[in-house]
């Protein structure tokens, strides 16, 4: 089913009061610049992780019976198209992430993929070695950025976001359902949407 392209805005359904972004926000949001991060310590001037999580599934009762709690299906995360172009995707992503965390997102709760030039700060981090950069994956209280092709090794995250940067067709068609895998409320793509349709197989 192709992606059908919406207005660069997220929307949150089940996530509580939202935070109104700050008025006069015109300039879009820097790109993180890179540089030791402490696991500890969240983004400055952003809440902290903590976010309500969907309760757990309850079991119901008829007559004094316990009834058989239902059969658990794989949650379908939302997903949102944010048309960019390649070389615009990474900031596309980053000023989505921004939105997210104004609107109360813990930064816990977000993993951003890129098909192809690594984002800034794995890259940074990723020169202390594979062991501390997956360490701060590990300890998740902060965004992780990570190779699409790593998209296997991270754990599941309420939001993916995936920047279609670049990076040949089977790389994006991977990427894709990788990232749907691992997000369980939301998957937000940016990127030339007529791209991924196509390396999706569902049209040019």
């Amino acid at each position: 089913m192709p992606l059908i392209p919406e207005e660069p805005q997220i929307h949150e359904s089940a996530q509580g009061p939202r935070a109104t972004p700050a008025a006069g926000r015109t300039a879009p949001t820097p790109r993180p610049v890179p540089g030791p991060r402490s696991a500890a310590s969240p983004r400055p001037g952003h809440p902290g992780p903590g976010s309500a999580r969907p309760a757990p599934p309850r079991t119901h009762t008829s007559a004094g019976q316990p009834q058989a709690a239902r059969p658990e299906t794989p949650s379908v995360p939302r997903i949102q198209l944010i048309p960019a172009p390649a070389d615009g995707a990474l900031d596309a992503a980053d000023e989505a992430v921004d939105l997210l965390l104004d609107s109360g997102r813990g930064p816990g709760d977000v993993l951003v993929l890129t098909t192809g030039e690594q984002h800034p700060w794995a890259a940074h981090e990723l020169s202390f070695g594979e062991a501390a950069y997956w360490g701060q994956h590990d300890a998740g209280d902060d965004v992780f950025y990570a190779d699409a092709a790593a998209a296997g090794r991270a754990s599941a995250r309420p939001v993916v976001v995936v920047a279609v940067n670049g990076g040949a067709d089977d790389v994006a068609a991977g990427a894709l359902p990788a990232a749907m895998a691992k997000a369980t409320a939301l998957l937000i793509v940016c990127g030339d949407p007529k791209r991924i349709n196509a390396v999706l197989g569902t049209g040019a």
